[in-house]
């Protein structure tokens, strides 16, 4: 036999923001696609009128492209797949595995009602369901009907499922379900059994929400002679107070660690690590998760968001970036501080400095700042305070030797530790005054990597205005 062609799907849909469990959800299946050289398809499920929404899909591809998710086929919307559903809707009716039911919602509430207040599982009665020998109801006038399928009696379904384990339903826990509503429009169910079968879908990896779906889900595929994919349920992803994440539990969207200042490198290896592992690996390239991923190593346990680790991780991969990407990455930020990255200290040099100790792009904006404000004008008061007199004559040496000094950190560190040993005093007597002098502010980083982004020339400009 050929080996199988691997086709996973991300299906989701778009009643609201995407957030990270969502995301993961869409991960999994495109890096087992990509490992396996298959193709990853995007469907998006609008079928629920009423609360989809075109923004919810903009944010959907957005967020998927921004991870670099690429997909092989789509976007798909099932709006425009609705005579494909109403055609295998009507082929199940023609074969008698589907039927027209129409019990009203009133009819409906009142048999929930009465399982409940007699301590049993709500659920349709079979009503409408023909059966040999059985006489069914009058058709009412003033009810449109729902279609329903057959749900196999007796029984069981039975799936390996590729977290899980093996998984038994019975039947008889199964009632029949509706596939297409009084209007027309099909059901999530029905349409995605539809989709799976068409788009050839050989691994539907998706969260354990959808473990109750599963059954119904097979008995339709099989109905249809379709083959049924292999199935992999994720655990339940929980928020930092161990709660299902969700919008309502503040989950952030996408767009929120966007504007927040994270990089999608470090949100994917976040997300990788939410459920599966590759030995001791914390921090990794998406192309070595790629090659890692397979489905045995996906963990049975819920995984607990911790937003502690995600700004760990942002800052390993901001650490560790290119200076020339990570300043390019950081533009926008700077510029919604209001600060003109193309006038003053080179950027990529400013965004170097202060990548080490920051973790988000908004800290290095924020940091960045610094080197783009005028030069300070300092009163008389402010210097005396900050800037001793009994350090004025080593400022004064410095001054003379930063002029003939090569533009270098070597070099800049070499003067200082000369002016130190000729004055006798230890660095911070003459940082602290330095630091002062060049901002106003104590607070900078290195003192010797500072002096090369601002250029020797504003530097000793700065330093000079204080020793008049």
């Amino acid at each position: 036999m050929s080996p199988m062609h691997i086709r996973t799907r991300f299906a989701p849909s778009p009643t609201g923001f995407i957030h990270l469990g969502n995301l993961r959800s869409a991960l999994y299946p495109w890096a087992f696609a990509r490992h396996n050289k298959g193709d990853f398809i995007l469907r998006i499920e609008d079928t629920d009128l009423e609360r989809s929404t075109q923004e919810a899909v903009d944010v959907i591809i957005e967020g998927m492209a921004w991870l670099g998710l690429d997909i092989d086929e789509g976007p798909i919307y099932q709006m425009q797949r609705i005579d494909r559903y109403r055609e295998v809707v009507q082929q199940l009716l023609d074969a008698g595995l589907a039927y027209h039911c129409y019990m009203s919602e009133d009819e409906l509430n009142k048999l929930r009602d009465h399982q409940m207040a007699n301590k049993e599982k709500p659920r349709y009665n079979g009503l409408w369901r023909p059966e040999p020998g059985k006489v069914l109801p009058a058709i009412p006038q003033d009810v449109l009907p729902v279609i329903r399928f057959k749900n196999p009696i007796g029984s069981s379904v039975v799936w390996d499922d590729a977290v899980k384990g093996i998984i038994e339903i019975n039947n008889d826990e199964l009632d029949d379900l509706v596939i297409s509503r009084p209007d027309g429009t099909p059901t999530y169910n029905f349409c995605v059994v539809v989709d799976d079968l068409d788009m050839k879908i050989t691994h539907v990896i998706r969260g354990d929400d959808h473990v109750n779906n599963t059954p119904r889900q097979i008995n339709i595929m099989k109905a249809l002679g379709g083959i049924q994919p292999i199935y992999a349920h994720l655990p339940t992803v929980l928020n930092d107070a161990g709660e299902k994440m969700s919008k309502r539990n503040g989950a952030m969207s996408v767009r929120d660690y966007q504007k927040a200042g994270y990089l999608p490198e470090a949100i994917l290896n976040y997300l990788a690590r939410l459920g599966w592992s590759h030995g001791d690996a914390e921090v990794f390239t998406k192309e070595q998760f790629v090659q890692w991923f397979d489905l045995d190593s996906l963990g049975r346990s819920p995984a607990q968001h911790n937003p502690e680790k995600l700004l760990w991780l942002n800052h390993q991969y901001i650490q560790n970036a290119d200076p020339l990407i990570l300043a390019q990455a950081t533009k926008p930020f700077a510029h919604t501080l209001g600060i003109d990255t193309e006038n003053g200290p080179d950027f990529t040099q400013v965004v170097a400095l202060l990548k080490d100790r920051a973790n988000t792009l908004i800290e290095i904006a924020e940091g960045a700042r610094l080197f783009y404000l005028p030069a300070p004008t300092l009163s008389a008061e402010q210097i005396a305070l900050n800037i001793p007199q009994a350090v004025i004559p080593a400022l004064r040496d410095l001054i003379a030797a930063l002029k003939t000094t090569e533009p270098l950190k070597e070099a800049y560190g070499a003067v200082f530790k000369q002016v130190l040993a000729q004055h006798q005093i230890k660095m911070p007597a003459l940082a602290m005054p330095v630091r002062y002098a060049l901002f106003a502010t104590t607070q900078t980083p290195a003192i010797d990597s500072v002096l090369v982004v601002l250029g020797k020339e504003e530097v000793i400009e700065r330093l000079s205005k204080v020793i008049l």
